[in-house]
């Protein structure tokens, strides 16, 4: 069967959970189409083994252009390519934002997307194991996706950090994703029992038996095929063929920030100038297409201590083994939590109850030397520690997507600029310099034998420790932005403009990021968009 009501690219976390809404109607066919295979790897399952999905299979292993501001460093960009995306790979952080962050939204030119309006969204996918620890009026049990806090597992340094925060001003929050982001708390996380609650696990898989939904994997899409302005399907290559799938109602793009404006540019829809390039006939022209692109950035700040209470003395094989053995009979350890276990939210100058600043915390130490590789477990010591990272949220620096060929199966040109706005390097110093302050305090000090990197904490050397450690949070958004401006490229119900049937739903319509990690905004996207689009065929069908 080759023709379908509605075609999604992409099961990662905004195609899973349209996949679920979209295909409940029996009435409505649907097809997701995903580039990864099934998401049946053992460390997808089991949070403490997060570090070894990097450069895995499930990885796409992106990379950006030379970032001259950050000395001419090529920065490793990890996505998820496998049922679930990223919410299999990713650090199962589970973070919203704050109200001002989707109030900004509404006054860009897109009504109903104020916090008012969204808050629902959140909360209809949200099945909170502590509900009766937070307020009702802004979590919900009831959901698919299970968040959790810490049960299983916790350090003492997270305490440590949690007190050390409150001592300088930051108070104690222990729910961020409440009635106030601000202050300092216990990572809210997708996981459910000790394992990861990916989008895979929490919207695709209890629906896959649905006759009306076809899931395809290990298939690339090519272009959306495009007739008289309307998308009518796409063209996919699977096992060596190329193949094409047809959409009776809509198109949904749901590939990422990186992969949804390459796709949008094969198809012929960008700025002409630089499709042209390549080949590719124009179609219709959004300057916009693979612009606006933003991304967290941090840096680690590292202490080693004075105790074996933290994760990395369980690196070592036989100490994998004995945890492993314990997570698999019992459930418990440390290999049931992911690598965060806190999280601080506050204002940058200490001046307000706004935010603009993030510090995660992670029981995780790095080696007190540099070169060492972010992204491999072997590279990291035996003996343990904590990790303060400072995250940039609002970074002025922007950058952009461009194709690298006409091949659909060659990555796109990722070229974020990052740190060239000055002020992003301010922030991120200021940042540190806070780190340093909560270090100082008796409820972490207590835990330290010495310092990591950087050894050396005046403002000079902290901006070479910078421009030396620098890593995104794999965050990036913006690439397909939503609004009325000039790079705009969809419209507030996520309709691409100028093509009819097709519409973008996923982290790159963001039209400024938020003020902490994607992933839960992306649910919350992808459960307006499927309302959205439920809506409009029920019109139609009238």
């Amino acid at each position: 069967m080759d023709n379908f009501d509605l075609v999604i690219v992409g099961a990662g976390s905004a195609g899973c959970v349209l996949s679920n809404r979209l295909s409940k109607n029996p009435k409505n066919s649907v097809l997701l189409l995903e580039a990864g295979g099934p998401d049946n790897n053992f460390n997808i399952k089991v949070p403490g083994a997060y570090l070894k999905l990097h450069k895995s299979k499930q990885d796409w292993g992106f990379w950006t252009e030379k970032q001259k501001n950050v000395n001419n460093r090529k920065i490793y960009l990890p996505r998820g390519k496998t049922l679930g995306g990223s919410s299999s790979t990713n650090a199962m952080a589970y973070v919203r934002g704050n109200a001002n962050d989707y109030n900004n939204w509404e006054k860009q030119g897109n009504p109903g997307w104020a916090f008012k309006d969204i808050l629902p969204y959140f909360k209809k996918s949200e099945n909170h194991l502590q509900i009766n620890h937070v307020s009702k009026d802004f979590h919900s049990d009831l959901g698919e996706l299970s968040v959790t806090l810490p049960t299983k597992f916790k350090t003492p340094y997270v305490d440590g950090f949690i007190s050390a925060c409150n001592n300088i001003g930051i108070n104690k929050n222990d729910d961020y994703n409440g009635e106030t982001q601000y202050g300092a708390g216990l990572v809210h996380s997708t996981i459910d029992n000790g394992r990861r609650h990916s989008a895979a696990e929490a919207f695709l898989k209890p629906v896959l038996n649905r006759s009306n939904l076809n899931t395809i994997t290990r298939c690339r899409v090519c272009k959306i095929i495009i007739k008289n302005k309307k998308a009518i399907g796409v063209e996919y290559i699977l096992r060596g063929q190329k193949m094409n799938a047809f959409a009776s109602r809509e198109v949904i793009i749901s590939a990422g920030a990186f992969q949804s404006p390459q796709i949008l540019m094969l198809s012929g829809i960008g700025d002409e100038k630089e499709i042209s390039k390549f080949g590719i006939k124009c179609v219709h022209e959004l300057n916009g297409v693979g612009k606006n692109l933003q991304d967290h950035l941090f840096y680690p700040i590292t202490s080693i201590s004075n105790k074996q209470d933290g994760i990395n003395h369980y690196i070592p094989t036989i100490n994998q083994l004995k945890s492993t053995l314990k997570y698999l009979i019992q459930r418990k350890g440390a290999f049931c939590n992911g690598p965060l276990e806190g999280m601080a939210f506050f204002d940058i100058n200490q001046k307000s109850k706004n935010v603009n600043f993030q510090l995660h915390f992670s029981p995780i130490c790095i080696k007190e030397e540099y070169g060492y590789d972010a992204y491999d477990i072997n590279d990291y010591p035996s003996y343990d520690g904590f990790t303060i990272l400072p995250t940039l949220l609002h970074p002025k620096s922007r950058g952009e997507v461009t194709l690298s060929s006409s091949d659909p199966l060659s990555s796109p040109t990722i070229q974020p600029n990052f740190l060239s706005h000055k002020d992003d390097l301010d922030q991120l110093v200021k940042g540190g310099e806070i780190a340093f302050k909560l270090l100082k305090d008796t409820a972490l000090s207590k835990f330290i034998k010495r310092n990591g990197l950087p050894y050396n904490r005046n403002s000079e050397s902290l901006i070479d420790h910078i421009k030396k450690t620098l890593e995104t949070v794999y965050h990036p958004v913006g690439t397909c932005k939503m609004g009325k401006d000039s790079l705009s490229v969809v419209n507030h119900k996520l309709q691409v403009y100028g093509i009819s049937s097709l519409r973008v739903v996923d982290a790159s319509i963001m039209p400024s990021i938020v003020s902490g990690n994607t992933n839960a905004p992306v649910y919350m996207i992808a459960e307006k968009a499927a309302d959205m689009i439920l809506k409009s065929i029920r019109k139609s069908v009238k």
